[in-house]
């Protein structure tokens, strides 16, 4: 394998060194700013090429050992090596270049970055499942780096601590079941109280299996669903009660959810991110609230314990039921929930009205179909939560032309040790 020895000039967006050989970039895996290394052609492009550093000969000072023991194989994060502190640095750097780059505005203020643990944060994650005959083992975790195969581990440091340390125990039930080829994935959800594990499997199991499963939950204190076809199709296979519960303690809140529904991955960020989106938004009695992408209420009900009135549109319907049970066990009366593709115009009741503020939280795509349409709105403040710095900056472009102002901008440390970056940004007329 050829070798080639370069000094890393900066960080990409997604983590890798970069270095330029003959006037050429070259993205390097494991490699740091001001590191000398040596490094080996994984693929070449017509206009980058990528590598893979093979020795560091001189490391950087940001540079620390990664936690995890799978680190640089497993695909589930990518900035262990580089000091915490530094991932925020990279982070708000990725996000201020990119709104002015490509929503050409730049904040009046940088909130400070969100922050909370960097270990144990990760409450959601959908875990791989295969059999490998070559090594005759049962593979539970994430995707290698590449993508194509499982990783081979035992211990995930970023899992919730009720599973961190249990990827060989969930990898020897599933050995012993009968079906142990059928089973594809678990989607996990841990809570404060409990950890619910989904298992899609593709086959009936048996009564041996069945009674497995019930054993292996008692032992370790899980709920276990069953999953044979669509979601619809999720069962509890341990206990009569379908659903979970997380709390919004400071705003003493218990909204329950599903456990395939989506919900914020770490739950201590996703607590200061809804304090501070009160803060900013600064919701009073005189206020209409339109909480886009509002999912099961996450932020809608906070809102409006502070607010005349809010109204969430969510794409899924389920989370709009789970949004209405939340209403009436919390006992807020003052909300209204719509399902619609918020791709496109409905043509719905909520379209015509006017609001004075709007929280929208759109997945990665992002939401310049509906900001188009803001104007017929008239509100004069819009608070955006973002998964992706880059629609962020796009659809900021949009509403500047529509008058507003960027006056708060900053990120959300919701995926240490990960190349995500999630944002937060408070446009105002």
């Amino acid at each position: 394998m050829n070798q080639t020895i370069v000094c890393i000039e900066s960080l990409s967006h997604d983590g890798r060194g970069i270095a330029h050989i003959n006037g050429k970039t070259v993205f390097i895996e494991n490699a740091l700013p001001n590191e000398k290394i040596k490094f080996a052609y994984i693929k070449r492009h017509n206009n980058f090429d990528e590598g893979k550093t093979t020795e560091i000969i001189e490391p950087a000072a940001m540079r620390t050992t990664p936690l995890c023991p799978h680190f640089g194989i497993c695909g589930g994060c990518n900035l262990q090596h580089l000091k915490h502190a530094a991932q925020l640095e990279l982070k708000q750097k990725t996000l201020l270049e990119q709104l002015e780059h490509f929503g050409k505005t730049v904040p009046q203020n940088i909130i400070p970055p969100l922050t909370g643990p960097i270990w144990h944060y990760r409450n959601k994650a959908r875990l791989a499942v295969k059999y490998v005959q070559k090594k005759n083992k049962v593979l539970v975790g994430f995707h290698e780096k590449n993508g194509r195969f499982i990783a081979d581990i035992f211990t995930c440091p970023v899992l919730g601590s009720t599973l961190s340390d249990r990827i060989n125990d969930l990898s020897s039930l599933i050995s012993q079941l009968s079906i142990p080829t059928a089973i594809p994935q678990i989607e996990v959800a841990i809570t404060a109280e409990e950890t619910a594990l989904v298992l899609r499997h593709l086959k009936e199991f048996n009564a041996d299996d069945l009674a497995h499963l019930k054993a292996f939950a008692v032992k370790h204190h899980y709920k276990i669903y069953l999953q044979p076809q669509g979601t619809e199709s999720i069962h509890c296979l341990t206990a009569e009660n379908l659903e979970l519960n997380y709390k919004l303690t400071q705003q003493n809140l218990t909204l329950s959810f599903h456990p395939c529904d989506f919900t914020q991955t770490n739950h201590a960020i996703n607590q200061k991110l809804v304090t501070l989106a009160l803060e900013l938004l600064a919701p009073n009695i005189q206020d209409k609230i339109l909480d886009l992408f509002c999912g099961i209420g996450n932020f809608s009900l906070p809102l409006a314990q502070k607010c005349q009135k809010v109204i969430g549109v969510e794409g899924n319907n389920n989370a709009i039921l789970r949004a209405k049970n939340n209403t009436i066990y919390n006992n807020i009366h003052n909300l209204e929930f719509y399902v619609a593709d918020l791709t496109t115009l409905p043509q719905q009741n909520w379209i015509i009205q006017k609001f004075t503020k709007i929280l929208l939280d759109p997945p990665r795509t992002g939401a310049l179909e509906i900001i188009k349409n803001f104007p017929q709105f008239n509100a004069h403040k819009v608070l955006y939560v973002s998964c992706n710095p880059a629609t962020l900056a796009r659809d900021a472009q949009e509403l500047i032309a529509q008058g507003f102002t960027l006056t708060h901008a900053g990120i959300i440390d919701m995926f240490p040790h990960t190349k995500h970056v999630e944002a937060l940004a408070l446009f105002s007329v």
